[in-house]
């Protein structure tokens, strides 16, 4: 059968308003996130952060019906003004709908303001402050993985129980440090310890820690603790070791990760206590995660943080996909209360739950750095030394504050 000329444009529009419907239909959801990519938290977040995020995406892919995810990143540099200032132009410029991460507590408690001012979703992963849950508590916030009431109570009682009643601080003297400190010594002496002394130092500035080492050291305490995180730890445990201090004192860093301890190595690290939600080597599932996601990170094995991002993002394409984009894009607070009805379950922390105050709910784990010969490998860090379940990990719910949440 001969078409003629006009027959041939009319498919020809046709098809052009088919091909225009089918896009339509399509919707991308622009994710941010939001750390520090280049700074004293670089390795504990940064870029492979965004690696397992993007990880997640990729597993996702084949459920991803009617729209996909594009992630825009930016580096804060710990600065709450930065952080400020990409968020409010991401939403308003990019229509970012989902910010991810957060980094310094400081640049997180800024971000969960803007995000339930301009409601959208704030999944905060690598941030420590309790207060994401507690008096600065948001409708549009989720804190995953771990706050400081975890750290300081998996850490701090369960090192008193076994022998660290005397304890030191040394603490980053900013909201993280001086929270994190406060927390892990209410802990020592709800357990029968007690705190000899403390001392704050000037952050990001601080590199030599010579000074509070021989103040700690002076103490006769039995443990030092440091509130603090990134190269700060590094810096402490480093110089600690050189001084000698881990030869009476036992070191408890209360935000430590495997990226300080493989960066130190065993020979300076064995027996450096710390707490993580996350570790590659816990079970069948966290090590195939590991397995699927070291090759794309330079072998840099993730710690609780990163594992964090995989997790909230599967969770967050859950929930999308259950509501619908049009209606998860429309209302943040709609799409995090859906969020805490449906139960988590992913390779890195397996199943779980989100608590009323945003508050993701999963085991803590304490750990102890092993020593160079029973190590098998060089990520081969950590050994468990105790867990604390899920419903005891973190703070009570009537002891939040939180002003919409009821125990």
């Amino acid at each position: 059968m001969k078409l003629n000329r006009r027959a041939l444009l009319a498919a020809a529009a046709s098809t052009t308003v088919t091909g225009r419907l089918a896009r339509a239909q399509t919707q991308t959801i622009k994710i941010g996130v939001l750390n520090d990519q280049s700074g004293t938290y670089r390795d504990a977040t940064g870029p492979t952060s965004v690696i397992c995020t993007r990880q997640a995406i990729e597993e996702f892919a084949p459920e991803l019906k009617g729209f996909n995810v594009e992630v825009l990143v930016a580096d804060h540099k710990n600065r709450p003004d930065l952080a400020a200032t990409f968020a409010k132009q991401w939403i308003d410029r990019e229509g970012v709908v989902l910010i991810q991460d957060g980094g310094a507590s400081s640049c997180a408690l800024l971000l969960a303001s803007i995000c339930r001012e301009r409601n959208i979703v704030f999944l905060s992963t690598s941030t420590a402050t309790s207060a994401l849950t507690g008096e600065a508590c948001s409708p549009n916030t989720v804190h995953w993985v771990y706050d400081t009431w975890a750290l300081a109570q998996s850490t701090g009682t369960s090192t008193v129980k076994s022998g660290g009643d005397s304890w030191f601080f040394i603490s980053a003297d900013y909201t993280f440090g001086h929270i994190l400190e406060h927390d892990t010594a209410e802990f020592v002496l709800a357990a029968g310890g007690k705190v000899l002394g403390n001392l704050s130092y000037p952050f990001p500035e601080t590199t030599d820690f010579s000074a509070q080492l021989l103040r700690a050291q002076a103490s006769g305490a039995k443990v030092l603790g440091l509130a603090n995180a990134g190269t700060d730890t590094f810096n402490c445990v480093k110089q600690a070791h050189e001084f000698g201090l881990h030869k009476t004192m036992k070191i408890a860093a209360l935000l430590g990760t495997i990226n300080e301890v493989h960066g130190l190595g065993l020979e300076v690290a064995q027996g450096l206590r710390l707490s993580e939600a996350f570790y590659w080597d816990l079970n069948d599932r966290t090590r195939a995660f590991a397995k699927r996601v070291t090759p794309k990170t330079g072998a840099i094995w993730p710690n609780m943080s990163q594992a964090g991002q995989y997790s909230s993002m599967m969770h967050y394409l859950k929930t999308v996909t259950d509501m619908g984009p049009a209606e998860a894009v429309k209302d943040g607070a709609s799409t995090v209360a859906r969020m805490k009805k449906i139960p988590t379950d992913d390779d890195a922390f397996g199943r779980g739950r989100i608590r009323e105050d945003g508050r993701k709910i999963h085991p803590f784990y304490l750990f102890e750095a092993k020593k160079p010969e029973e190590s098998k490998h060089s990520w081969d860090l950590l050994k468990l030394v105790a867990t604390t379940p899920a419903e005891e990990a973190f703070r009570p719910l009537d002891r939040d504050h939180c002003s919409f949440a009821k125990a």
